[in-house]
């Protein structure tokens, strides 16, 4: 199954029988067989149809449309949902329990915790001249693993999201030395990002949300319904969970992009305070995301395969062990 992406706003999409029909100023520039699609992401402004969407999503496609700008999500459009309205009511009956809670929480960031320190030691050893920022950022993070208990006693989701919270501000200072200053990246910032790895580090965040969104919703599972991030208006925080222990494997990413000059400061422009990602860089970017995001969705159709199992009493989930491994 393909992802396609679609930046050009010169565009309009139509169905041609079983396919997908690019046209541009009434020209037929291609087409794609429906039942090739999983996923789209739209980028800006192209012209479609509400039947266009229908036809995506009865085709099982999950459609992702992001502002033309700022790389923002406008909208999701999902497929045919699981049928099996069992495994939500479980989640929901989950969502109030302290204690699943409290032991979710503790596993999925003492994964995001174990991936953080991978990173900066993988870095260590390429960039000796940050050793002492790198070393200081990788001491606090083994301070908060252990600040993390046991998974026989495990914090309140509360306490675990100070250490997590921690754990992120001494991760991010010894992640920034790893930039060079023309970028001007000095921490994480967002809406708007304001420089150019904040900006990608946004739209990777974005795009692997859109991933779990996706495999939560096949797995027939809320993505609403989070446990280490409670249920708000508005947000799918089952999707922020599963996404945790993949930021790491993200930012080092970004951080290889801008290392291997894939991605260069005249690929992005301003606009107020907001940093933007260029035409140029977002055809590299979506380019390069593609291969990256091959090995995040097999684990988040693992664990969402085997959480609802789980939910349903046949078995146990997985919920962050081999998050850390699959890099």
């Amino acid at each position: 199954m393909a992802t396609l992406v679609l930046d050009n706003r010169a565009l309009e999409l139509r169905i041609d029988g079983a396919a997908l029909a690019f046209y541009e100023n009434d020209e037929r520039r291609g087409s794609l067989p429906l039942k090739l699609l999983e996923r789209v992401i739209l980028h800006g402004d192209l012209a479609l149809t509400a039947g266009v969407l229908t036809r995506l999503a009865e085709n099982g496609a999950t459609v992702l449309l992001l502002s033309k700008r700022h790389s923002r999500r406008l909208a999701l459009v999902l497929g045919p949902a699981h049928n099996d309205a069992a495994i939500r009511l479980a989640q929901a009956h989950m969502v109030a329990d302290p204690d699943w809670c409290a032991r979710w929480s503790q596993r999925q960031v003492f994964a995001k915790t174990r991936a953080q320190q991978r990173l900066l030691r993988r870095a260590l050893a390429q960039r000796p001249d940050c050793r002492k920022p790198l070393v200081d950022a990788l001491a606090s993070l083994e301070s908060a693993l252990l600040s993390l208990g046991s998974r026989a006693q495990p914090p309140a989701p509360e306490r675990t999201r100070g250490i997590e919270g921690a754990a992120a501000r001494a991760y991010f200072q010894g992640l920034t030395t790893l930039f060079p200053p023309s970028l001007e990246f000095t921490g994480r910032n967002r809406r708007p990002p304001r420089d150019p790895v904040n900006a990608c580090l946004s739209l990777a965040y974005t795009l692997l949300h859109f991933e779990a969104v996706h495999a939560a919703h096949m797995a027939g599972l809320d993505p609403l319904l989070g446990f280490y991030h409670r249920p708000a208006f508005g947000r799918e925080s089952l999707a922020s969970d599963l996404i945790e222990p993949l930021r790491p494997h993200a930012d080092e990413w970004v951080w290889q992009l801008f290392r291997e000059r894939e991605l260069r400061p005249d690929h992005f422009g301003r606009e107020g305070e907001a940093c933007l990602l260029g035409k140029t860089g977002r055809e590299t970017f979506y380019q390069r995301y593609e291969a990256f995001a091959q090995a995040p969705r097999r684990l988040l159709r693992r664990q969402c395969r085997l959480l609802a199992t789980h939910l349903k009493g046949r078995g146990q989930p997985l919920m962050a062990d081999d998050a850390e491994d699959w890099a």
